[in-house]
């Protein structure tokens, strides 16, 4: 098949524990250098945490893969300082369409208001996704040690460290480490060798992917169709992605040979039929896969921290893997950062099992009805989801049934042990473990964004527009906190008096299109204490220094473990 696209090969490096006789220790290894292990990577090292990234191949991966990228993920990754490229070079979309048979039954818009700076979603083959965050990784080569054709052989989990003997073409090595991070796929190594296991759901259907070369005027919409007359009694996915390639997802049944269906002369009669005779195509790739939704009961094992797919996987329709799995690392990074430089306890770390658990747990439900609804096995539940197509038409109430539509949404960590006090009156959609929101804003004098403010930090965000007796009770008040918590910024929504904005890190945003204050509800004194991963850790309709110290130290998860117990166990890694 014809290939648009050249898979860059990355040098292998010999490695300098091959010429010393002890075994090296450092704080963080990383197995597996695809989207998740070089995430987890960047994001460490944006925060100061060093470390060692091992994988077993050369090169990006092979064909498009995941495609679908949402907004919350481009909000991470804009973090991460690999947004822009994606955003460039992807496909922008937020509108998708419903099919039944001959008609349409409805259509819906993903992101209808304005004033965000990432788009609902955008298509990217996965390719170029990983290419640009090996890139973004090696901007940060003094802090990631990324090392092609390294592969991990054995692993000897212990409760107070990790080792791994590594294998090269030069010969073997071994590592130690505090902590070893696993994101090397659904099938893990690692997650075998050490006797772990995923479980889940196979789901008895078979799908092609077709990435097609062509020219079409379709618009740059995700369609669906249930049952079209070109593929009858099956479903099919049409997604736009980059350089004029086209992603054709077809329903094939559990009794299609996979070998057999990815030949291209099986391949070719199923596109031409639906995109008609006279267009003229070609083949890029071809896969068939298997709905898969599993996870294992913990992503921990002593010093090991399941990823990614090596932890969780998912059906890919509602494109919810690769979005999942970075939500996986943002979570897990500033924890990792904090206990390793002894600003929280080791038990914080727990909390990566307790909010993930809820994540992917929600990512399989929402998958698991997905599939269920796309391929009936049963008279009953056929005749269920044709009546359900019937009625989205023309009621509202059945396209919230029409699972199809329901895409990846970010996670909110409801119940979390870190989440702290929850005001009365704001919006429900930013109560704490929530995802903050974006809005314009105005930052000395410069047009920027809500979001690019916050992050791998804790911000507490205060609408600081008080009057001046207030606004200086209330500075007297943080300046103490802020003096002594490092880790602490203050985002001011102003215009507000001077006592605020001397203090301590502390940077004044203006509400340029009042955005800020419809999304976050603000009025005077109302602020938001929100996590280094963008998410609300407690809010307050009046916010006291008191307060917020405590809200801190329950988000570093300093009510999980006896008082005694006073920062984490590494300070000096």
């Amino acid at each position: 098949m014809p290939t648009t696209y050249n898979n860059p090969v990355y040098p292998y490096r010999r490695a300098p524990e091959l010429d010393r006789d002890d075994v090296r220790h450092c704080p963080v290894v990383i197995v597996g250098a695809g989207p998740t292990g070089l995430a987890m990577a960047i994001d460490l090292a944006q925060q100061g945490i060093e470390s060692i990234v091992l994988d077993d191949n050369n090169t990006v991966s092979v064909g498009s893969r995941a495609i679908c990228f949402a907004k919350r993920t481009l909000e991470i990754l804009d973090r991460l300082g690999c947004a822009q490229p994606m955003v460039e070079k992807g496909v922008t979309w937020q509108h998708g369409r419903v099919f039944f048979q001959e008609r349409e039954v409805y259509d819906f818009n993903l992101l209808p208001e304005a004033g965000h700076r990432m788009p609902a979603f955008i298509n990217l083959q996965q390719y170029y996704f990983e290419e640009y965050l090996v890139d973004r990784a090696d901007e940060l080569a003094d802090r990631i040690d990324l090392r092609w054709k390294h592969k991990v052989t054995e692993v000897d989990s212990r409760p107070e460290r990790s080792e791994v003997l590594v294998s090269t073409e030069d010969g073997d090595y071994r590592l130690a480490c505090d902590y070893l991070l696993v994101a090397d796929g659904a099938n893990s190594k690692i997650r075998d060798m050490l006797g772990l296991e995923s479980r889940g759901q196979i789901f008895q259907d078979r799908f092609l992917i077709a990435d097609v070369i062509m020219k079409a005027d379709f618009p740059t919409e995700r369609w669906f169709w249930f049952d079209p007359p070109f593929h009858r009694n099956q479903s099919v996915l049409l997604h736009r992605q980059p350089d004029n390639i086209w992603r054709i997802d077809f329903q094939l049944g559990w009794d299609a040979d996979p070998e057999e269906e990815k030949k291209e002369e099986n391949i070719r009669p199923r596109v031409q039929a639906m995109l008609g005779e006279d267009v003229e195509f070609e083949l890029e790739w071809a896969s068939v896969y298997t709905f898969r939704c599993r996870k294992m009961d913990d992503y921990t094992h002593h010093r090991v921290f399941f990823m990614g797919d090596a932890a969780h996987q998912v059906s890919p329709f509602g494109a919810r893997g690769a979005n999942g799995a970075l939500q996986s690392t943002e979570n897990l990074a500033w924890k990792l950062a904090r206990v390793l430089k002894g600003q929280a306890p080791e038990a914080l770390l727990a909390t990566y099992n307790d909010e993930r658990q809820h994540g992917a747990a929600e990512n399989i439900l929402n998958s698991t009805r997905a599939t269920d609804f796309i391929t009936p096995k049963s008279r009953i539940s056929r005749l269920f989801r044709d009546s359900v197509l019937e009625l989205a038409e023309h009621y509202p109430f059945a396209r919230s049934l029409v699972n199809s539509g329901r895409l990846s949404m970010p996670c909110r960590y409801d119940g979390s042990p870190l989440n702290g006090h929850e005001a009365e009156g704001l919006p429900l959609e930013l109560r704490p473990g929530s995802p903050a929101k974006d809005a314009p804003i105005d930052l000395a004098g410069q047009c920027t964004w809500l979001l690019n403010q916050l992050g791998d930090r804790f911000v507490l965000l205060l609408d600081g527009r008080l009057d001046s007796t207030r606004a200086e009770s209330l500075a007297t008040e943080l300046r103490p906190l802020l003096e002594q918590q490092a880790d602490l910024d203050l985002l001011v929504v102003g215009p507000a008096p001077h006592p605020l904005t001397e203090l301590p890190r502390c940077r004044q945003i203006e509400d340029v299109e009042n955005l800020v204050g419809e999304r976050y509800g603000l009025t005077g004194g109302v602020a938001y204490l929100i996590r280094p991963d963008q998410h609300v850790s407690a809010r307050w309709n009046i916010v006291s220094a008191t307060e917020v110290g405590a809200a801190l130290k329950r988000a570093l998860g300093a009510d999980l473990v006896p008082s005694t117990v006073q920062g984490g166990t590494h300070a000096t890694a």
